[in-house]
C-alpha cells in the first residue's frame, strides 16, 4: 500500500493488509471517512494489493457507532467520488466493498450501529469480541428505514423473521445473539480475538490469489443484492433523514447522548437507539 489516509491506518504484513479507523472523538463516519474508503477501495481494486484486509478500530467502544447525521450531505459528496454522482451513497460505496477483489474481515469491539454495522455487513466476514459487542440497526427509532444495505443483508443472513425483529425493534444486540442469528460469523473471548482473526487471514493470504477471488465472485454472484436494491433504499434514507420528524427525534437523541451507556450482558438486548 503507498497511501496514507487521514482517519484510517494501514499496515502490510505479507499479504495481510491491517485498516485501524480512528476518527475522532468515536468514530463516527462523516466526509474524513468516507473521503479514506474511497481511496483506500481503490487501492484495493488493483490486481496487486493484499489478499486479505482486516478492518478494526483503534477505539475499544466503538467500531463505526453511527454516520454523523450533522453531515449527511458532506459525506454523500465524498462517496460519489467512487461510482460517480448517480450512486452517491454509502450503500453503493459498500457494495464496492463487498467486490473489492480481496478478502474482507471486520474484527468488532464495542459498538456498531447503522452504518457501522452495515459496514461490518458488507465485508465478507465478521468475527466479534464475545464480551462486549454491540450491534444494532436503530434507524427506524429515529424515523428511518436503514440505508446502507442492512435490509439487504440481514434479510439474506437472518432470514425474514429476524430481519423483521433487528429492523423494526432498532435494539441492541450483544455478540452472542448476533452469532445464534448469524449477523456475525463467530464471537470470540476478547484474550483470543486477535489470535483468531490473525490465524484465518495468514491461512487465506497463503492460497492463491486465483481462486481466492474466483471463489468470492462466484458466492458474491448468488448472495449479493443488485445495484438497483441498494439504490432504492439508499434515496428512501436520504429522503426520510431530512424530513422533519427525523429531524426530532435526532435532536432528542443528541440530547441522550451524554447520558451514561450500560455495557450489555449476556443474551441481553437493549431498546436503545443511540
Amino acid at each position: 500500500m503507498t497511501a496514507s489516509y487521514e482517519t484510517i491506518s494501514t499496515r502490510l504484513d505479507g499479504n495481510v493488509l491491517s485498516a485501524t479507523s480512528n476518527p475522532p472523538p468515536i468514530n463516527l463516519i462523516g466526509p474524513e471517512v468516507v473521503r479514506d474508503l474511497v481511496g483506500l477501495l481503490e487501492e484495493l481494486s488493483q490486481p496487486t494489493t493484499a489478499r486479505v484486509v482486516v478492518f478494526d478500530s483503534a477505539d475499544p467502544d466503538f467500531f463505526f457507532p453511527h454516520i454523523d447525521l450533522t453531515k449527511v450531505p458532506e459525506y454523500t459528496a465524498e462517496a460519489a467520488q467512487a461510482g460517480g454522482t448517480g450512486d452517491a451513497s454509502l450503500g453503493m460505496l459498500f457494495r464496492k466493498l463487498s467486490k473489492v477483489p480481496a478478502v474482507t474481515i471486520a474484527k468488532l469491539r464495542g459498538r456498531a450501529r447503522g452504518a457501522g454495522s452495515e459496514f461490518l455487513l458488507a465485508c465478507d466476514m465478521r468475527f466479534a469480541f464475545w464480551e462486549y459487542a454491540v450491534l444494532a440497526q436503530p434507524e427506524v427509532g429515529i424515523g428511518t428505514p436503514p440505508g446502507t444495505g442492512a435490509i439487504q443483508h440481514l434479510t439474506r443472513l437472518l432470514g425474514r423473521g429476524r430481519a423483521l425483529e433487528a429492523v423494526l425493534t432498532s435494539a441492541d444486540s450483544d455478540a452472542e445473539l448476533a452469532e445464534r442469528y448469524g449477523w456475525i460469523n463467530r464471537a470470540v473471548p476478547d484474550a483470543e480475538l486477535d489470535e483468531f482473526v490473525a490465524g484465518i487471514a495468514a491461512r487465506m493470504a497463503d492460497f492463491p490469489r486465483d481462486a481466492l477471488i474466483a471463489a468470492k465472485a462466484a458466492i458474491n454472484a448468488t448472495s449479493l443484492p443488485t445495484p438497483a436494491h441498494v439504490r432504492v433504499d439508499a434515496a428512501l434514507f436520504q429522503r426520510l433523514v431530512r424530513s422533519a420528524a427525523t429531524q426530532q427525534h435526532t435532536a432528542e437523541l443528541f440530547k441522550r447522548a451524554s447520558r451514561p451507556v450500560a455495557v450489555p450482558s449476556s443474551n441481553s438486548v437493549t431498546r436503545s437507539p443511540t
